[in-house]
């Protein structure tokens, strides 16, 4: 791999939120609310600016696809870590949804390590858009307050890609990235 794929912009803000992931853990483990927030909605916007940069300049490579999705496993622990921790008085009735939730991202990651032992990477528009909404979500609830129908808009949509990931897992042969999603995929392998 030439160099010039790895140390890019984008790469360089996913590498970011993964060498930041223990610290912010740590921050809630320590109890240190204001230095989490501040961290976690740092990484929300590398992980807005990382894809976004990598689009607009050309930077889409393998290694970034994968980097950038390593990272976001460590945002959605920290998300799960500081949701416990600072907000689990808001959060605690709706906790059925929350543990929907992980359940499906389990269920597809493990489908998509039993099938291709590696990490599902398939940036599909669905994952894109519902990122958007879990990222505003948690920048709301860590710099305002819970917003009821924010939450569950942000974890059925959550939900809904997960669904949408297991299905192209299940339909595809060989591990991919980027590929947009169900129809494209149903499209192109019609083709």
């Amino acid at each position: 791999m030439d160099k010039k794929e790895i140390y890019t912009i984008p790469n360089l803000l996913s590498f970011y939120r993964l060498i930041t992931f223990p610290l912010v853990a740590a921050f809630a483990f320590t109890d240190q609310e204001l230095l989490f927030a501040i961290f976690f909605c740092i990484g929300l916007i590398t992980d807005i600016l990382d894809g976004l940069i990598a689009r607009l300049f050309n930077m889409k490579t393998e290694f970034g696809a994968r980097l950038d999705s390593l990272a976001d496993v460590g945002l959605y622990i920290n998300a799960l870590i500081g949701g416990i921790v600072f907000k689990w008085e808001a959060v605690a009735p709706h906790a059925w949804m929350v543990v929907t939730f992980v359940l499906f991202y389990v269920a597809m990651e493990l489908m998509s390590y039993l099938k291709f032992r590696s990490h599902a990477s398939l940036h599909l528009y669905s994952s894109k858009v519902g990122g958007y909404i879990q990222g505003v979500f948690f920048f709301i609830l860590f710099s305002y307050a819970f917003i009821p129908w924010l939450f569950y808009l942000a974890m059925i949509w959550g939900i809904a890609s997960f669904i949408e990931v297991m299905l192209c897992v299940y339909i595809l042969k060989e591990p991919k990235n980027n590929v947009k999603g169900l129809y494209w995929l149903l499209k192109s392998s019609k083709d």
